[in-house]
This record gives structure tokens, sequence and C-alpha cells, in this order.
């Protein structure tokens, strides 16, 4: 049951991934890609919220597709993407790209130890998702515009 419930997990990763990297448009691309990385969030936070109870398979599919969005996601902001598709990238994505080099990579870093801590319950999921959600919040509070 728990290798059928990894495949099903790893299709809908894959499918996923797929649909990010078929649309047209860097900020199309991007805009789905963090649509994901959301879902997957939501995933993790209802495990620690009390909301759901813990499931190791679920938590490290959020993980891992974490993981594949922060190979794919810095490459979706090249030059002449700043604006359209209603992107809430901030100016300082291209005007400090080292810094928001270094926000993604930390993220991704984050993500690695969560993924390699393999929290197989809620207390070693809280401590693994911790830096990871601290490191999207930090990198959100400089290179995202908030929603209006």
């Amino acid at each position: 049951m728990v290798k059928v419930h990894k495949l099903i997990m790893m299709a809908a990763l894959l499918a996923a991934m797929q649909l990010v990297m078929a649309s047209e448009t860097p900020q199309e691309q991007r805009h789905e890609l963090m649509e994901d990385v959301r879902e997957h969030a939501k995933t993790v936070g209802r495990m620690l919220e009390g909301e759901n109870a813990f499931d190791a398979d679920a938590a490290m599919g959020a993980l891992q597709a974490w993981s594949e969005a922060a190979d794919l996601f810095g490459g979706l902001f090249p030059e002449g993407t700043e604006s359209g598709y209603d992107t809430r990238a901030t100016a300082a994505v291209w005007s400090d790209r080292a810094g928001f080099e270094a926000a993604l990579s930390a993220w991704s870093e984050a993500v690695d130890a969560a993924i390699a801590a393999n929290p197989q319950d809620l207390e070693s999921l809280k401590a693994a998702a911790g830096p990871v959600f601290k490191k999207c919040k930090a990198c959100h509070e400089d290179y995202r515009l908030e929603e209006d």
C-alpha cells in the first residue's frame, strides 16, 4: 500500500512539473510552480496544525516537490520577465540577483536538509519543515509583492 501511495505521489509530481514546463512564458511557469509549492505547503501545514494526521509519505512527497521546484525556480527569472502574467516578483529579483540567488539557495538547502532528516513522525516533521518555511518567508519578504 505504501509503495502504491508513493507511486501515485510521484506521478502527480511529474504531471505537475510537466504542466509547469508546458506553460508558455517564464512568468506563467513560475506562477504554476509556486502554486504547486503552495499546495504542498498546505499539506505539510495541515499536518503541523493537527488538521490532518501525520503521513510520512505525504510529507516526503511535499519535500521532494519543493526540491524539484528549487531546482527549476531560479531559471524562470530571465531579463525581460519583470512584468506580465500578474507577476508578484519584485524588481529586487533582477536588481539584487545575487541576493535572490542566495535566498533561493538557502531555501533549497533547507529543503535538502529536511529530506535528509526523513521525518517519520510529527515532531521530526516540525523540526525539518520549520527551517524550510522560514526560508520561504524570508525570500517572500524581499522578492515577492504582497497580494492586493
